[in-house]
């Protein structure tokens, strides 16, 4: 594993899956659930292929995937500070020829990335839409949580350009979010194939959907179990566990 320089609030923090570590920071920016689940979520090509990751934070997702394929990553960044933070990620383990980390708007990867180049894309977008009222105080939080920078249709319509014909695009979001984002899928062609509710509770209503369409698919959804993350008695639940501690590959 290599060394790479860490700024004073950062921290270094195991990853789980290979021995990997990832640098993290409060300040700034650090993974949570939804990223772990997406990564696992995702259906992904186990000989060749390439895969890109939009909303990249500090890289978590690519890492992640690193260790599910061989394929090509690329993976996109518009804010500096957490493009760094990605990029050291990369080096620090050991990944430079899997996994590429551009410094770019999602909304003009097309120049950068090409047309139709992908077999598989990820994103774990800003949830939030900008509406008055107070917002997270760090500008680096707060445009990884709000449509700041990038709307849901951006995302989507970007996502359908970067695919090929009969690729797959895979994201986690708010559930509350599900009619807009199968809307939106469907008007930029990409066709929803895998749908799953997760529930932060057994008798809660779910708070995330992990979603994954193909691009000029059929119409044909296969809506998987619910997934619930904790036990009544706070811990993980097993299955989140294994998800979690890289044991297990939704499929």
């Amino acid at each position: 594993m290599n060394n790479v320089s860490l700024y004073p609030e950062e921290r270094l923090d195991d990853l789980l899956t290979k021995n990997m570590k990832i640098i993290q920071s409060e300040e700034v920016f650090c993974f949570s659930l939804d990223a772990v689940l997406l990564a696992r979520f995702v259906s992904v090509p186990q000989k060749k292929g390439r895969i890109v990751d939009l909303c990249t934070g500090n890289g978590v997702i690519p890492l992640l995937l690193s260790s599910r394929t061989p394929c090509l990553i690329d993976s996109v960044e518009i804010q500096e500070r957490l493009y760094d933070m990605a990029r050291r990620n990369v080096v620090l383990n050991e990944l430079e020829q899997q996994i590429t980390v551009y410094h770019g708007d999602v909304k003009d990867a097309l120049s950068f990335l090409g047309n139709g180049r992908y077999d598989v894309l990820t994103c774990n977008p800003p949830y939030m839409p900008v509406v008055g009222g107070e917002k997270n105080k760090s500008s680096h939080v707060a445009i990884a949580r709000h449509e700041i920078l990038l709307t849901l249709e951006e995302m989507i319509r970007t996502s359908s350009q970067l695919v090929r014909s009969g690729g797959k695009v895979a994201y986690v979001h708010r559930a509350g979010r599900l009619a807009d984002i199968i809307a939106l899928m469907r008007k930029y062609r990409i066709e929803p194939k895998r749908l799953r509710l997760v529930h932060p509770r057994q008798e809660a209503e779910a708070n995330m959907v992990l979603i994954e369409g193909i691009r000029d698919g059929k119409p044909d959804v296969k809506v998987l179990p619910p997934l619930v993350v904790y036990q009544d008695n706070g811990q993980y639940c097993d299955e989140i566990y294994s998800i979690y501690y890289g044991e297990k590959a939704e499929g």
